[in-house]
């Protein structure tokens, strides 16, 4: 065989390139303090991928370099997923940003309960079980005037309950205007379905009459339900029938009514200076039967949902074997029973429950803050981005008040490289989120509530843009 034919010989790697057993690398001195904080597991697992990410590389072996890499690997892999945010959309109760903030009471409430067992199902006065419901069920009697009351998971499982424990196997009368889906494609028709009840719609999208309802009852009719429009509104030719009318007509053919206020609120808003979103009170007032609406929208609590009514009825939905299967936890029951306490004082509600706080806070107010933020987030952006104050027009959000805005100033960045700069912001140790409209990268304040913490990172935005 010639020279030419004989193949090349293998060479063997040279042993600078050869790491080092997991084992023996495990022991290095510089890893230990990330083994203290991690655990030895998690950085054998990063040892895996530095080798295989530097196999045949001259740094294999290189002892202060891998703990660098490791230590970056592992800070991005042990960060919380879920993180606090400043919410500066222009939506208050933004329902992918964990929609309602806490009021301090109820976040110390939660704690409590998770810090020990609790009486959860537990009677101090005679050492017997207890029912859970009645930590909260006695606020919301007083609260809406109800006879009764339970809570569930949220709203949607809250409808789901009420319907399969009243109307299973049987019709429920709707408006065809009313058949709503809201986000996460909830849709009415779908919920009763699965409730196992048959949907009979009445009137058309813009007009409904008493009439209607009436013509519709028949023998397999369970209930006549009503449904709150949340995000959407008709507006011109339209017709609706109030509760007021159709309680009347449900008490003589012998038929309950239901009503779904979806995002709900235990306050007049008009006090604040807010457009007037219907009450649990007011329906309970007008005569319904079961009144159903989310604890974490306009009410300013954890998730929930909340179901007032009539003693039988609400009885029969708490006998409901898939009640279990929808309850609350001891933890969102405690920050729900701290939320529910604070508006035994109205007086004092807009300066506790920031929900509240947030929506009615004033325009000036907020147009001051931006004038203060204005000079120091223009320093850090560098002339070739303009930054100015300008007026904006936010939402509650959640499906509240959909066409009714609220008047806020925001900081209106302008300029090249917008959504870089978003990016950038959104990199930040307290990512910030607005939204871009306009040609413009806006930041509405309204929900800016810790000034001195959004200042404090701005500088932390050199080398994220870039």
């Amino acid at each position: 065989m010639s020279r030419a034919d004989r193949p090349a010989p293998t060479l063997s790697p040279s042993p600078s390139n050869r790491p080092p057993s997991i084992d023996r690398m495990a022991g290095w001195p510089a890893l230990q303090p990330l083994i203290g904080r991690a655990g030895r597991p998690m950085v054998i697992d990063a040892l895996r991928a530095w080798v295989e990410a530097r196999r045949g590389q001259p740094d294999v072996s290189d002892e202060a370099a891998c703990a660098r890499w490791c230590e970056a690997r592992l800070a991005g892999l042990m960060r919380p997923s879920q993180r606090r945010i400043f919410n500066l959309t222009g939506t208050v109760l933004h329902t992918n940003l964990g929609r309602a903030v806490l009021a301090e009471e109820a976040i110390q409430a939660a704690v409590e309960a998770m810090r020990s067992p609790t009486t959860l199902e537990y009677d101090l006065a005679d050492g017997s079980r207890g029912e859970r419901d009645e930590h909260v069920a006695p606020w919301l009697r007083r609260l809406t005037g109800a006879e009764a009351a339970v809570a569930v998971n949220n709203n949607a499982a809250a409808v789901l309950l009420v319907l399969a424990t009243l109307a299973a196997g049987r019709d429920v009368i709707v408006s065809r205007g009313e058949l709503i889906e809201i986000g996460g494609a909830f849709r009415i028709p779908d919920i009763m379905a699965r409730a196992g009840c048959r949907l009979v719609e009445v009137g058309t999208t813009n007009r409904t009459h008493l009439k209607d309802y009436a013509e519709a009852i028949g023998p397999d009719t369970a209930a006549i339900m009503k449904v709150h429009p949340s995000n959407y509104t008709v507006t011109g030719f339209t017709k609706t029938v109030s509760a007021a009318e159709l309680v009347p007509l449900a008490r003589e053919r012998g038929l309950p009514v239901i009503e779904d206020l979806g995002s709900g609120t235990l306050a007049d808003l008009e006090t604040w200076g807010l457009p007037h979103e219907p009450t649990a009170r007011e329906a309970i007032a007008a005569g319904i039967d079961v009144v159903t609406f989310s604890g974490d929208k306009l009410l300013g609590g954890p998730q929930a949902g909340l179901i007032v009514g009539r003693k039988e009825l609400i009885q029969r939905i708490g006998r409901n074997p898939m009640k279990r299967a929808l309850r609350l936890d001891k933890v969102r029951l405690a920050a729900l029973e701290a939320t529910l306490r604070l508006y035994s004082d109205p007086d004092r509600l807009a300066d506790r429950l920031p929900t509240i706080r947030t929506l009615a806070r004033p325009a000036n107010e907020i147009r001051s803050l931006a004038e203060r933020l204005l000079p120091p987030l223009a320093r850090q952006l560098g002339e070739a981005l303009q930054v100015t104050i300008e007026p904006a027009r936010g939402q509650i959000g959640s499906g509240a008040l959909p066409v009714d805005l609220l008047p806020s100033f925001a900081l209106a960045i302008r300029g090249k490289g917008l959504d870089r700069l978003a990016v950038a912001f959104r990199r930040l140790p307290v990512p910030v989120i607005g939204r871009i409209t306009g040609g413009a990268l806006l930041f509405d304040l309204r929900t800016l509530d810790d000034e001195r913490a959004f200042l404090a990172q701005l500088s932390e935005l050199d080398g994220l843009a870039e």
